[in-house]
């Protein structure tokens, strides 16, 4: 290959999304500059942009076309994250009515995703998966055919029976478990799936996106290997809360059920990277994969969390992180630079 296939993935986290978006913000600013470009987006320097949950979301926000100019992105970075720090408020308000019923999300969902939805319907419209500017991988769990699901740009433009309104891609893929109800979204095609969030197996989505690239993006008989890849996987914040022994053996189903929840997503998370750190080392390739995590910093961990003290101070943790890893983001922004788009 010419070039290296060039992957964005971002973790899921809910409101912590605030994160990576920042990152974002900074590094597309960082392309504008070197790229003496104004409107230069995230989505014209990858080959495909990975997200789960929140950054499902985000991915949804970078590769949706503009209505006006479909071959160009309908939002930049900082309207992407605007979404949270505008409205997360709204996506997680508290219902005390909804709460009391579900005992905080262990009987029902603690949320009602009419708020969500409506969000989703008026930054999206009437946009298909099958539309977005590049491809894409968003993860989702179909807990009646207890399958995997993955939304992919690449077999929606070939059939619509893997086509969906982008709306319910976003929807089906942060509809997170004890926080909202499942999504029961409709193919292009007719057929319905009840959906969760993709974070219940993929928080982190970089090794199937890899493995997507590896299937599906290669030269004529040659498929893609780390050593043609250049990945950038982004968290959705580093924070390693203690569980006390003491406290934890006594804990029965009730007390498991955040912390497993914690648990699996962040384990998870850090796997995916320790195995990606080996696969691209094996090909002698560890410089093109780069992780970044941000620390929360003041911020409070818990996804839901978006009072508007907590959001700022993700805002601000995430600028924070930006600065820290400088050094990073200009080594990304001048690979990217020096790069071109992958025929795909």
């Amino acid at each position: 290959m010419a070039n290296h296939f060039r992957i964005l993935s971002i973790d899921g986290g809910g409101i912590r999304g605030i994160l990576p978006g920042q990152l974002m913000v900074a590094l597309e600013k960082k392309l504008q500059e070197k790229s003496r470009n104004a409107n230069a987006r995230i989505a014209d320097y990858f080959d495909m942009i990975a997200g789960t949950s929140t950054g499902g979301i985000l991915t949804c926000l970078y590769l949706c076309p503009d209505s006006q100019d479909p071959l160009r992105p309908m939002f930049s970075a900082i309207q992407a994250v605007d979404l949270y720090l505008k409205y997360g408020k709204e996506i997680f308000k508290d219902n005390i009515r909804l709460k009391l019923q579900s005992l905080g999300g262990l009987t029902n969902e603690k949320y009602s995703v009419d708020f969500l939805e409506d969000l989703l319907k008026k930054y999206f419209k009437d946009t298909k998966l099958s539309q977005l500017l590049r491809p894409c991988l968003i993860p989702s769990y179909n807990i009646y055919a207890r399958t995997t699901h993955f939304f992919t740009q690449h077999d929606a433009k070939a059939s619509p029976g893997y086509d969906y309104a982008l709306r319910d891609v976003a929807r089906a893929t942060s509809a997170a478990p004890t926080y909202f109800e499942p999504a029961h979204v409709y193919s292009l095609s007719g057929v319905s799936y009840p959906l969760v969030d993709g974070g219940v197996f993929a928080n982190n989505p970089a090794l199937c996106a890899y493995a997507e690239a590896r299937h599906k993006y290669g030269s004529a008989g040659k498929n893609v290997t780390a050593a043609d890849m250049f990945m950038v996987s982004i968290g959705t914040g580093s924070q390693k809360r203690a569980y006390e022994y003491n406290k934890a053996k006594d804990w029965g189903a009730i007390g498991w059920v955040q912390p497993v929840l914690d648990i699996m997503m962040s384990g998870a998370s850090d796997t995916v990277d320790f195995q990606l750190q080996q696969i691209f080392q094996s090909d002698d390739s560890r410089q093109n994969y780069i992780r970044i995590n941000p620390e929360i910093g003041e911020a409070e961990p818990e996804m839901d969390n978006a009072s508007l003290e907590n959001m700022q101070a993700l805002k601000e943790a995430g600028i924070a992180c930006s600065e820290k890893q400088n050094d990073k983001l200009e080594f990304i922004a001048d690979y990217l630079i020096n790069s071109s788009v992958v025929s795909v």
